[in-house]
């Protein structure tokens, strides 16, 4: 198993407006200058892209969108597209957050269209799974999480995984504040790049960056980093304040070093 420094990406959902937006990253920029052993990306809502790209040019922090549409241009009001997104300055996008999956009742086949989209314009994929509490309760994650990687990486050939991020988000993790213990993060991060090994091969399973997401904190970070599959995170509502996602940062930093 490969240890790859850590990856910390913060999602901020229908958070900030530009003002805001602007205000928090100039304080992660100033505050990543310490932080090089890590990658930082921030993931602002669509309105905020262009003030934190500002701030963003000629530091490490790089810059996500939270969603995209799967065709290049058209007749698809309320829709952003990849060209749109990297014009823009992006180099990630997240795609098919469970809220998305929830409320906008986007399936595998969504998710994989857009996941080919992404990679058409240029943009590296963070491709979010997970299963909900019941799911959870019944003994099912194994298997919902197996459907949503089969369904997502439908026809996605060994080079185009290599630019892809998998995000595991228990649903019933998000947002409140009960997080997935390390070995219930780690159980299923194995078992997806276990899975992951048998699509493509040990070699691309192995570099492949996994992230767990759902109610990430500083006091729960460097636990789950600790663990072997685990690189990184998918942050929400921690990343909201520069102080905490920092901190979160800084934890990852600890337990990647103690894992080399």
């Amino acid at each position: 198993m490969k240890n790859k420094p850590p990856f910390i990406a913060g999602n901020w959902k229908m958070h900030m407006t530009a003002i805001e937006a602007r205000a928090l990253v100039t304080a992660i920029v100033k505050a990543s200058l310490g932080l090089q052993e890590a990658e930082v990306v921030v993931a602002p809502p669509f309105t905020a892209l262009s003030e934190v790209r500002k701030v963003l040019e000629g530091s490490s922090v790089q810059l996500a969108a939270q969603n995209l549409f799967w065709e290049e241009k058209g007749a698809y009001t309320g829709e952003v597209s990849g060209p749109m997104l990297k014009d823009v300055g992006c180099q990630y996008v997240i795609i098919g957050h469970s809220e998305r999956r929830q409320y906008f009742r986007e399936t595998d086949i969504d998710v994989n269209k857009k996941i080919k989209a992404a990679l058409k314009f240029g943009l590296f994929p963070i491709v979010c799974i997970g299963e909900s509490l019941e799911e959870r309760e019944r003994g099912e994650t194994m298997a919902k999480v197996s459907r949503q990687v089969d369904g997502s990486l439908e026809e996605i050939d060994a080079d185009s995984f290599r630019h892809i991020i998998i995000a595991y988000e228990p649903i019933w993790a998000i947002g409140t504040g009960k997080t997935a213990t390390p070995a219930q993060a780690e159980e299923v991060h194995g078992f997806i790049r276990e899975k992951l090994a048998q699509k493509y091969g040990n070699d691309l399973a192995d570099c492949a960056i996994m992230l767990y997401g759902g109610s990430v904190k500083p006091a729960n970070s460097y636990a789950l980093l600790s663990e072997k599959n685990i690189d990184g995170f998918l942050v929400g509502g921690a990343s909201l304040e520069a102080e905490p996602f920092i901190q979160i940062s800084k934890e990852a930093i600890k337990a990647y070093k103690e894992k080399k």
